[in-house]
């Protein structure tokens, strides 16, 4: 929560990230825009019967969104503060939505995926990770588990100590005190590299989603007419990563691999 405007200017302006497009609201807008959400969120949290929550956390999600639609500021703590507002309002489909867009902006930040676990352990349908990305991500634990921040930093880090470890070579000659830490660093270099450069460009490539409905049908086709995918139909907070987007419908594929067509209207996308 912010006190002043220097504080707002912090959460508000230095952790953007992204712009959506060029500010259609003047900062002084921004700033009661902002007050007012975490006005009414903390409202919601004190409220005494439910649906005068509901009312608060509405009107907090009201004001995050225009200064993310209208304000055209996107950072990591406006999703976060909406995705939280969403989840004790009861709308976990978009309290996931929100957290991953979070996450995608800064996957380093503690609060975001924590929540983000929580909010999922809440689904209803509880969709296991296909075997083979599950061993990856046992083998490749530090792709998988590290944040991209980490990972560049760590990158950073082994490059300065393998350039300091040639250096020291090159003056003193080869000896094992510079070349076993030379070829340590310069593997470690290489993963972390690696890594970063599959993970950015994974992200740029791929296109995810989460199922909004309360309960959806996947079907095998692009119609109602086709076939069912699943004997149970998908509940909302279920993420996806998309195949395919035709008119009216989304060809999604699940974490366990299976995939399916859905109304488009039962999803939105990260």
């Amino acid at each position: 929560m912010i006190m002043n405007k220097r504080i707002l200017l912090t959460c508000l302006f230095l952790l953007t990230t992204t712009a959506l497009s060029e500010a259609n609201l003047p900062d002084d807008q921004i700033y009661s825009l902002y007050s007012q959400a975490n006005q009414h969120f903390r409202q919601g949290n004190a409220a005494k019967d439910s649906e005068e929550a509901e009312r608060h956390y509405e009107k907090a999600i009201l004001s995050f969104e225009r200064i993310i639609d209208e304000g055209g500021i996107e950072n990591v703590k406006l999703y976060y503060n909406l995705a939280n507002a969403y989840f004790l309002r009861g709308q976990l489909g978009r309290a996931i939505l929100n957290y991953r867009r979070a996450e995608n902006l800064d996957d380093s930040d503690e609060n975001v995926q924590k929540n983000l676990t929580f909010a999922r352990s809440k689904r209803i349908d509880k969709i296991a990770t296909k075997t083979e990305k599950r061993i990856l991500q046992t083998l490749f634990f530090w792709h998988y588990d590290v944040s991209v921040k980490t990972k560049f930093l760590l990158t950073c880090i082994f490059w300065a100590i393998l350039c300091i470890c040639i250096t020291g070579i090159l003056w003193f000659g080869r000896s094992t005190t510079w070349i076993v830490p030379a070829i340590i660093c310069g593997i470690l270099t290489l993963c972390f590299l690696v890594s970063v450069v599959v993970e950015y460009r994974t992200r740029v490539n791929k296109v995810c989603g989460v199922i909004m409905a309360k309960e959806v049908a996947a079907h095998q086709g692009d119609g109602v007419n086709y076939p069912l995918s699943f004997k149970e139909p998908l509940h909302e907070g279920t993420e996806f990563d998309l195949i395919e987007n035709r008119p009216g419908w989304l060809h999604i594929r699940l974490s366990d691999g299976s995939d399916g067509w859905i109304i488009e209207d039962s999803a939105e996308l990260i």
